[in-house]
């Protein structure tokens, strides 16, 4: 909305009202797309896990955190979907949606799954979690010299990077090859520190694609054209352009010295947007304002003018 690209924090108090009245003050939102977003998570699981989950050095104790957590909003948000009660010493979650229910030993481990028909089974209470929502995961955690450093992701709907290669790596590491991060790098200690022990945020970030793919993994799933798979291919006679909008929470559980970071995509047609004057004028200002590294990272290097030229055609 200021008519430039630019990449900062952006982080704001979670809840903060955005005009979308309850849903801010959600963690996990949950609309009429529910099932194809399963459906998408359900189809990366089964090309292969290990390509969508990864854990390093994700201890017990922080893993039962954040189911604990993650279990807690949706009981709290969605009580007429999930429901959670404890008998002797296993706990019992239940989700409406999908009719699986997830039984938990006291530490918050995984221990049986009920009317799932899911393959490959449920690894971890994380991977059985990430099956029941429209958000992906990540997980920072910190050790005691103050080292972060990614310690779990979930990540069906990629957006052209790789669980694999990031798992393990610091703050800075990760967001290294991002285009415009150079400053916040610097910071990237301090900005870990505020993830964990200050109250949870929200922020957003977007870009553009040519498709409604969810998942945008770097490398295809086996038998399909790299072309075709990468949703960055504009073709001005044909045009199809969306906004893809990731709505960003960051939880900290300063106890665990860990912050779960959720990232929920959304995506919405150009061709509708262009019919506001408004949003017209602040989206080809915005594009026109990326400088050249950031076109690359984004993959518009080959389409800007033409997107440009299609955003001026009413």
């Amino acid at each position: 909305m200021s008519g430039r690209y630019e990449v900062k924090p952006g982080m704001m108090p979670f809840g903060c009202c955005l005009g979308n009245g309850q849903a801010d003050q959600q963690v996990f939102q949950i609309d009429d797309n529910f099932t194809d977003y399963r459906q998408s998570k359900l189809l990366a699981r089964a090309e292969r896990l290990s390509k969508y989950y990864q854990t390093s050095n994700y201890s017990q104790a922080v893993a039962g955190a954040i189911a604990r957590l993650i279990i807690t909003r949706l009981t709290q948000e969605h009580p007429q979907y999930f429901d959670c009660q404890k008998i002797a010493n296993t706990l019992i979650f239940h989700n409406q949606l999908t009719q699986e229910t997830l039984c938990l030993n006291t530490d918050w481990q995984l221990q049986q799954v009920q009317g799932s028909q899911v393959v490959p089974a449920y690894a971890s209470i994380l991977d059985a979690l990430a099956a029941q929502v429209q958000e992906d995961f990540t997980v920072v955690c910190r050790a005691e010299d103050g080292s972060n450093w990614l310690s779990a992701v979930h990540l069906c709907y990629p957006n052209h990077w790789s669980a694999e290669e990031k798992i393990g790596k610091n703050f800075a590491a990760i967001h290294a090859p991002v285009a415009g991060m150079e400053k916040i790098n610097r910071r990237a200690d301090a900005i870990v520190n505020t993830m964990i022990t200050q109250k949870p945020m929200v922020r957003f970030a977007w870009g553009l694609s040519t498709d409604t793919r969810l998942n945008h993994h770097p490398e295809p799933p086996p038998d399909l054209p790299v072309n075709d798979w990468q949703g960055r291919s504009f073709d001005q006679q044909q045009p199809q352009l969306y906004l893809r909008i990731e709505r960003q929470v960051i939880w900290g559980l300063p106890e665990y010295e860990a912050a779960l970071f959720t990232i929920r995509t959304y995506l919405r047609d150009c061709s509708v947007v262009k019919q506001d004057p408004v949003l017209r004028s602040k989206l080809y200002a915005a594009i026109e304002s990326m400088t050249s590294a950031s076109l690359v990272y984004k993959g518009l290097t080959d389409s800007k003018d033409s997107i440009l030229q299609w955003l001026e055609e009413i």
